[in-house]
């Protein structure tokens, strides 16, 4: 039986709880070891739970074992995937017999669908009778929607990071979803707590300038793409009598490049490297010139207006268009259910859009403040009751876990 208690929920009298887990990327490695950590706080399972399949470090600092190096199937890009297609194949043949043969309650597939759905799809058409439940829902809002339906026959339950999926997986004929929270909202206590102060000190930054956070992504393609329009955006805005600050937070691995690639900018940025300073920086920002993604969540977070810009490959770039069905790409327009953050993708991301869309978010005005409402509604609509995603995603995998022991 389950029996709650005041912050866990103990499993008792049922014997170990056997569970796949299986992660394809390292973001899902990160939410794997979360989710292996709330399953044994929230369950008291201690040696009682049982755990194989795929992961990365996070997931082996939490008593993991993959059965193969992450980065065997940790690949991005179509051109990636189809170099290292024959050893993917055989990573994911290996993986279903393996997770057949440990006979789990149940199998839990985080994010990377092109990894861990044709798995998924191969468990359940030899053992129908052990649950999926998929953590982090494909994109289905915003393209492709008919892969919702075509995931029902496979995943038995969906854990959405997002508050809008329930609804979009309904309204599409998907599986089962629910909300149950991104992991950012479990920062946003140290969020709200972070002082931006001591990198301003640090930095030697000018206190009667604005300060600008230019975030042009994370990967190379992205970064190739937006630190050029994002220089020129800057000259447009110093041509407007505006000499800002700018930060410019990035990952270690793309330091060399920002710092090549930034040096035809009309002035030089500050970059900063660690996760800390980059949510400092957030802080102090009047307003984020940023690259489409989940940052866009955590500007959100830290109440930081925005100016979204995108690009493609210009030869994908009319596939996408047709592919992409959702009325905005920025995520915490989604949250909000409006587009409340002006976008500008392809030759609509021009300097001369961005500066002026840019401009009015530096100082007083009518754009700031309807920027600022829209902010101060998100950490609502992304709350969740009590505030732990990894637990409430424990508490449903569980569940599936412990009807099925039930049922064998």
């Amino acid at each position: 039986m389950i029996r709650e208690t005041n912050d866990s929920v103990e499993v008792n009298g049922i014997g170990e709880v056997r569970l796949v887990l299986i992660a394809g990327e390292h973001s899902g490695d990160a939410l794997g070891a979360s989710l292996i950590a709330a399953l044994r706080l929230r369950a008291r399972l201690g040696d009682r739970l049982k755990l194989a399949g795929v992961g990365g470090a996070d997931m082996e600092r939490e008593g993991f074992v993959s059965d193969f190096p992450l980065a065997d199937v940790a690949v991005m890009g179509p051109l990636s995937i189809l170099r290292h297609l024959p050893r993917i194949v055989r990573r994911v043949y290996a993986t279903v017999d393996r997770a057949i043969a440990f006979d789990p309650h149940a199998v839990v597939i985080i994010d990377s669908p092109e990894f861990t759905h044709p798995i998924a799809k191969r468990i359940r058409a030899r053992r129908p009778d052990i649950p999926i439940i998929n953590y982090v829902s494909p994109s289905v809002w915003a393209w492709r929607p008919g892969r919702a339906a075509k995931m029902k026959p496979y995943v038995d339950h969906i854990l959405g990071l997002l508050p809008f999926e329930p609804a979009a997986h309904e309204r599409l004929g998907g599986p089962p979803c629910t909300y149950v929270g991104h992991s950012l909202i479990e920062r946003q206590p140290w969020l709200d707590a972070l002082d931006p102060e001591p990198l301003r000190t640090r930095l030697g930054l000018d206190p009667t300038r604005p300060v600008i956070v230019a975030l042009p992504g994370s990967r190379s393609s992205e970064v190739g793409r937006l630190m050029e329009p994002f220089g020129d955006t800057l000259r447009l805005v110093i041509e407007q009598g505006v000499t800002p600050e700018v930060l410019l937070p990035c990952v270690p691995h793309r330091r060399d490049l920002i710092r090549q690639l930034s040096r035809s900018w009309p002035l030089r940025p500050h970059i900063v490297e660690t996760d800390t300073d980059k949510f400092r920086a957030f802080k102090m920002a009047h307003a984020a010139l940023a690259a489409s993604g989940t940052v866009t969540l955590e500007l959100a977070l830290a109440g930081t207006p925005m100016v979204v810009a995108y690009r493609v490959d210009p030869v994908a770039a009319p596939f996408l268009r047709r592919m992409i069905k959702a009325p905005t790409t920025v995520l915490a327009n989604l949250v909000l259910g409006e587009n409340a953050f002006p976008e500008f993708h392809q030759e609509k991301s021009a300097p001369e859009n961005l500066a002026a869309a840019l401009l009015p978010l530096l100082k007083p005005s009518p754009e700031r403040d309807a920027q600022l409402a829209a902010l101060a509604r998100i950490p609502g609509l992304m709350h969740i009751e009590g505030g732990h995603p990894s637990e409430a995603a424990a508490d449903i995998v569980l569940d599936y876990a412990l009807k099925r022991k039930r049922g064998a």
